[in-house]
């Protein structure tokens, strides 16, 4: 029966994610219970963060989900449901990434006012940071952590998880601008300049603060360079060289600041 459903699931939509979840069905055993603990919850909490510690996604999200099934009025199922998206966030499979996005979602929609809906929210975006391509791939997943990611700063300022996950942010805005500046250089070197700027003024009005904006203010520079468009190109050359004490660039930047000032 299991075989037959398998193979029917693999030929449909979200087949991969249906199969998953037989699998974690099929495989899962309610844990044990000693005789006369007087919080059952509790037990299965701790157990579950026990087996969570030593990455045991699993074990650990059959304790947990006992809790959330079989507990409904128990003030650890909320701390229960995260620990279920975490086992699935820590599998990092694109399989169990859907599934964890999931868990935290439904935290932030059943317990919006509960004092780790920062976390979840957190985590959320981190179901998507986890499935960031490389930037000449699709960025999908990456636009989705942004967004996120911003979520979590617009609806929690004052979380003590902000320097974190501005670290991570960062991490994924970065990622979007280097996929724009690669489409930028690509037309810089295939002397196509009017698209090189273009796309490298779009880079630094959208992400002012990407940490690769010594690579575009001297590629666009150059770009307006070569175009007759010198006055404009000035100013970027004397932002690269103000900006970085280190870069890549400043040795050809200095030579060419000079060469249109003497122009």
């Amino acid at each position: 029966m299991i075989a037959k459903l398998l193979r029917t699931f693999r030929a449909r939509p979200f087949g991969a994610v249906l199969i998953a979840v037989l699998c974690v069905a099929c495989g899962s055993k309610k844990a044990i219970i000693p005789a006369g603990t007087d919080q059952p919850d509790r037990f299965l909490l701790d157990r579950g963060n026990a087996e969570l510690k030593e990455k045991n996604w699993l074990r650990a999200r059959e304790y947990f989900r006992q809790i959330v099934d079989n507990y409904p009025q128990s003030a650890l199922r909320p701390e229960a449901k995260l620990g279920v998206g975490d086992t699935y966030l820590g599998e990092s499979t694109a399989e169990a990434l859907v599934l964890g996005a999931n868990e935290f979602r439904e935290f932030i929609t059943f317990y919006p006012t509960n004092a780790r809906a920062d976390y979840a929210q957190y985590k959320l975006a981190m179901t998507h940071y986890n499935q960031m391509r490389r930037p000449e791939r699709d960025q999908t997943e990456t636009r989705e952590a942004v967004k996120e990611f911003e979520v979590f700063f617009e609806r929690y300022p004052n979380s003590a998880l902000t320097p974190e996950v501005k670290v991570k942010w960062r991490e994924a805005r970065d990622r979007l601008s280097e996929a724009s500046y690669r489409v930028g250089y690509f037309y810089f070197r295939s002397r196509w300049y009017p698209g090189a700027i273009d796309r490298f003024r779009g880079v630094l009005k959208e992400d002012p603060g990407y940490s690769g904006r010594d690579a575009v203010y001297y590629y666009l520079a150059e770009s307006l360079a070569r175009t007759d468009k010198k006055a404009e190109a000035i100013p970027l050359f004397e932002r690269l060289l103000e900006e970085f004490e280190q870069s890549e660039h400043l040795m050809d930047a200095r030579k060419r600041l000079e060469e249109l000032k003497t122009q």
